[in-house]
């Protein structure tokens, strides 16, 4: 019984430490290429730039696998938007209160809004698409 304690305790101190080597190794990655290019929200500009305006707000962190995934979807994505069509992004790590305030439980979260106000919301990994689908209907 003990054995089996400390063989237990041997492998969940392993796999938590393959968790923090994964995590620090993902956010000394560079983001992909045309991902800084996309608009930065923060505390201070998130209603200004979400009013009058169709914004796709992707919440993500840089330690995260699928948001990593969905970068280059994003890129893709905001290059085909024309007129008052917009991809962002808030990093829930530097903007813990937008995150909260839009109830985010789970990371990619893409939140659609038009004229400030939520309008869809997406969980996890969407092809592009699926996005565009959803952008243009509004």
């Amino acid at each position: 019984m003990q054995t089996t304690l400390i063989v237990t305790g041997i492998l969940i101190l392993g796999l938590i430490s393959l968790f923090f080597l994964y995590r620090t190794k993902l956010k000394k990655k560079p983001p992909v290429e045309g991902y800084n290019q996309i608009l930065t929200l923060t505390n201070n500009n998130f209603q200004s730039y979400t009013r009058n305006k169709v914004v796709l707000v992707d919440f993500w962190a840089t330690w995260c696998g699928p948001c990593r995934t969905m970068a280059p979807v994003l890129v893709s994505v905001s290059k085909e938007l024309t007129g008052n069509k917009y991809v962002a992004k808030v990093d829930i790590e530097k903007y813990q209160h937008l995150a909260k305030k839009n109830k985010v439980k789970s990371i990619p979260t893409l939140i659609l809004f038009k004229n400030g106000k939520e309008i869809n919301r997406f969980v996890g990994i969407k092809d592009k698409n699926f996005l565009l689908k959803q952008i243009n209907q509004i």
